[in-house]
């Protein structure tokens, strides 16, 4: 695929999905800097929680709701 195919199929997804598209390549060459001696490491068990979890969260800065205790169904002890 070249370079302008990438962007056209990247025009054509909405503004969210673009977002995580970009995020994604941010967290790819943030890994990469780390690795350029070893390019084919396994994920050690801190990259992939950091992924796992960028991704979970991902759109939640944009949330208008705002939980508080009286909200829980359950309280871990």
């Amino acid at each position: 695929m070249s370079y302008a195919e990438l962007i056209n199929k990247l025009a054509t997804l909405p503004r969210e999905k673009q977002s995580e598209v970009f995020d994604f390549v941010e967290f790819l060459v943030a890994r990469w800097g780390e690795n350029r001696a070893q390019p084919d490491a396994d994920w050690d068990d801190a990259e992939f929680s950091v992924l796992s979890m960028t991704q979970a969260l991902r759109g939640m800065e944009d949330d208008p709701m705002v939980y508080g205790l009286a909200d829980l169904r359950e309280r871990w002890q």
